[in-house]
């Protein structure tokens, strides 16, 4: 019988309307729980066809793999997965998955029998991820990645590093065996917590170079700082640096959809400054948070739901079936390569133990974990399905790992799981010393030479007004006919570095014009709105200069840069908060990463921060950068915490933290009301000085009989109060660096005053707010028979009033108080 054009045509539309239907709700029938008990398939009226074409793409849709990928805009990238999945899957290598299997299975069964009670978030239940990662790396391989950055949280890591990074299980077992604790008093990490490096040997004979990052117990908090260190090391090869570089981040299931940092990191992906070319990251889904229910974690059916936000794939895959686990990771591999974006993997399996292995899970889920108790491991079922006998395998990997334990029992050190890159070579942490110090100074000519290209542009540039006038005043500073600003020292201490070679990079909201109008990093034609960016066009050969307005985020940036700051040690990294408060948001960063990772994980960085501060009666949440927070976390000299009283004082500060080889986060707070004032402006003689002065001593008063000690604006408007009065008993300190402690410093600038019988510490913080509780008992000390008071607001749940004229009241009543004589 003779096929009719119409019956044709027809036969087609019936095929695309079934195909249509199941590419875009397929996945809501996929059987993707191994337990099935959860997701069960949903009734979707629009795959109620029954017809050839509809049985077929049934089959494909509804199986062991669920794709969300028609909500793409991009048609090309729709019709390539529809495509590929579509087609004849490859063959796979069935003793290859199947020995990955019963690796990750008995490695954690040895530990869960020699080791019984410990915590060890094991992988059991979602092994596939070893085979997953087997397949993903060899196929990137081939693709060009030479390197893998690696994030993830506890669950599995330790199976990971053994059984992807080639780690040593007995290195592994002997940080259960917690050798050597005299080592790391006082610091130290558990660990799921430490990172690795390791070499993964691919099937065709090559390599990958893999480094696993290190991670506090803040589950999605490492996602930023492994994507900042892939665009480091990116960035350090050149252009084709997303081509040898693949991120991957791995997730759990209930912090993918609850933790508000991921949300942030993967708003980054496609931001310039921030893209790494795409990253894979798969969640490795036991459908339970801690003790929670699916439904308790998340609002929607798939905890990858949050995704969906951005253009990229969803591939949902039952763990449970090797086959379709390994295809998705070539899958995923191709379509990262081929249109440079994040893919989201899905991989749903189960928790065989509780949360950590110390849980007893049947309190809260009975019913699943009955049927968990029944279920054979992974190895079990694929060996079964492929029809191989694995039990000569298990009897050999038992073996191997249980004298892999007793060799750990022997250990007299604590293994160490990474090898430096050479580029940190040059570097040190560990406590300051006086011979670490450089000098900062720049002479006229150099100074004149940098300003006149700082305030250069093309003929053909349309330039704003204003902008014109400021670039005239700051060639006028480089002359040394005006003072400098903070705005003109920076981008001074920016191009002198560069011109020595050193990069720099800068982000934050706001940050190309500074959100006090300060910066103006980036000029912008009137006309056409081409920009300009005097800072890259100093000389031909100089370093390159980075800076981006970021996106609404603090966590998410700040960790990205702080993760940028781990693999490119030479630039100098700089993160501005809008307003110093605002990185509150930022506090897990902060507090895991930027101050206590040297002391956990033996991890150094110069990232900085700069956080405006300043009373000037704009409210609690535009006044206090939180001082005495980074104060508090302030210890065994892991951060540097300055504020630099002047614009000299900032040139010198920003060009050591670069020029230095001593690398530790610097935490800067800077002026607002005193980026342009004149009692903070310098002249060009002072960037001439060798150095940063931790203590700005009193130069106009000889011998003063009272000293006022004080950090930041305030001691600016001391001085000022002080000359109304015409007080010449009075001397007035600045305090430029808090931390490390400038104890010798200081004591040479009271010793400079021996008739003075009161020192007296003022700030315009609340009492149990700014430095005040970390100054008085260093000061007492340091003091000698000199009395030690101090001057500061009352005690107050707020920072700061949000009344103008109250806060005028209560900053005149602060300086009264302090300029009162006690005699």
């Amino acid at each position: 019988m003779t096929t009719t054009p119409l019956a044709s045509s027809t036969s087609l539309q019936l095929r695309e309307q079934a195909f249509d239907a199941f590419r875009r709700w397929g996945y809501l029938q996929a059987h993707l729980d191994p337990l099935e008990q959860y997701l069960t398939p949903l009734s979707i009226p629009e795959l109620d066809l029954n017809n050839e074409f509809a049985a077929e793409a049934r089959r494909i849709y509804t199986g062991t793999i669920g794709a969300e990928f028609m909500h793409l805009p991009s048609r090309e990238s729709r019709e390539w997965i529809a495509q590929r999945l579509e087609a004849e899957p490859a063959v796979v290598d069935q003793n290859r998955i199947l020995n990955l299997l019963a690796r990750a299975d008995i490695f954690e069964q040895v530990i869960q029998s020699r080791y019984l009670g410990t915590k060890r978030f094991s992988l059991e239940g979602v092994t596939a991820l070893i085979p997953f990662l087997d397949e993903l790396l060899n196929h990137a391989a081939d693709l060009g990645t030479q390197r893998a950055i690696m994030g993830m949280s506890h669950r599995g890591r330790l199976s990971v590093m053994v059984n992807t990074f080639g780690k040593s299980a007995t290195d592994i077992f002997a940080r259960f065996e917690d050798v050597d604790p005299r080592s790391i008093l006082g610091g130290g990490d558990v660990k799921y917590h430490v990172g690795a490096t390791g070499t993964f040997a691919t099937r065709n004979g090559g390599s990958v170079a893999l480094h696993l990052v290190s991670n506090p117990s803040h589950l999605e908090a490492v996602d930023p700082v492994a994507m900042g260190r892939a665009r480091a090391r990116q960035d350090r090869i050149g252009a084709d640096g997303a081509d040898r570089v693949l991120p991957i981040v791995i997730h759990g299931d209930a912090a993918f959809a609850g933790q508000g940092i991921w949300a942030e990191t993967m708003n980054l992906a496609c931001v310039d400054g921030f893209s790494v070319g795409g990253g894979i990251h798969i969640v490795v889904n036991n459908l339970i948070g801690f003790t929670a229910e699916p439904e308790e974690s998340n609002s929607t059916r798939f905890s990858t739901d949050l995704a969906k936000r951005l253009p990229v794939p969803i591939f949902h895959v039952n763990a449970e079936d090797p086959a379709a686990v390994v295809r998705i990771a070539a899958l995923a591999a191709d379509y990262r390569y081929k249109f440079r974006s994040d893919v989201v993997i899905d991989l749903i399996g189960y928790r065989r133990h509780g949360h950590s292995e110390v849980d007893d899970p049947t309190v809260t889920q009975p019913l699943r974990y009955a049927r968990i108790k029944n279920h054979p491991p992974l190895y079990e079922i694929y060996a079964k399905q492929i029809g191989v006998d694995v039990s000569a395998t298990v009897k050999d990997l038992q073996a191997d790992f249980t004298e892999a334990q007793k060799k750990a029992t022997a250990a007299k050190k604590k293994p160490r799981l990474v090898d430096m890159p050479e580029y940190w070579n040059a570097y040190q942490g560990g406590p300051w010393s006086a011979s670490l110090e450089v000098d900062t100074g720049l002479d006229a000519g150099t100074i004149q030479s940098i300003a006149d290209k700082l305030s250069a542009y093309p003929d053909s540039f349309h330039i704003h007004p204003k902008i014109k006038k400021l670039l005239e005043q700051r060639a006028a500073m480089g002359q040394g006919k005006q003072p400098f600003d903070y705005g003109m020292a920076e981008a001074l201490a920016f191009g002198s570095l560069l011109l020595n070679g050193t990069p720099v990079r800068l982000s934050g909201q706001d940050s190309q014009r500074g959100t006090f109008n300060q910066r103006h990093s980036v000029l912008i034609d009137i006309e056409n709105e081409q920009r300009w960016i005097p800072l890259n066009h100093l000389d031909p050969n100089q370093a390159p200069f980075s800076v981006y307005n970021s996106i609404l985020s603090e966590a998410g940036v700040l960790g990205f840069e702080y993760g940028y700051s781990r693999d490119y040690p030479e630039t100098l990294v700089l993160w501005e908060a809008q307003f110093g408060d605002f990185a509150n948001g930022a506090q897990i960063v902060i507090d895991q990463f930027i101050a206590a990772a040297e002391d956990k994980w033996g991890l150094l960085s110069g990232v900085t921060v700069l956080l405006p501060h300043g009373y000037e009666g704009q409210g609690p949440e535009h006044s206090s950068a939180r001082i005495e927070r980074y104060l508090q976390l302030a210890a065994r000299d892991n951060i540097q915490v300055a504020q630099p009283s002047n614009a000299a004082q900032y040139f010198h500060l920003l060009r050591r933290q670069a020029l230095r080889k001593w690398r530790k986060p610097l935490i800067v707070f800077t002026p607002k009301s005193m980026l342009r004032h004149p009692d903070a402006l310098s002249p060009i003689a002072d960037f001439a000085r060798p150095r940063f002065l931790p203590v700005l001593p009193e130069t106009e008063i000889q011998d003063a009989h009272r000293l006022l000690i004080a950090t930041g604006k305030i001691g600016h408007e001391l001085r000022v109060e002080r000359a109304k009065r015409n007080d010449t008993t009075t001397g007035i300190l600045f305090l430029d660096q808090l931390y490390p402690w400038p104890e010798a410093e200081l004591k040479a600038a009271l010793a400079a005053h021996p008739s003075a019988h009161e020192v007296v510490w003022v700030q315009e913080e609340p009492a149990n707010m700014g430095a005040f509780q970390f100054v008085m008992p260093r000061l007492r000390r340091i003091a000698g028979d000199k009395q030690v008071l101090s001057v500061k607001r009352s005690a107050a749940a707020s920072p700061a009033t949000g009344s103008a004229k109250a806060h005028e009241m209560e900053q005149k009543t602060l300086i009264d108080l302090a300029l009162q004589s006690r005699d």
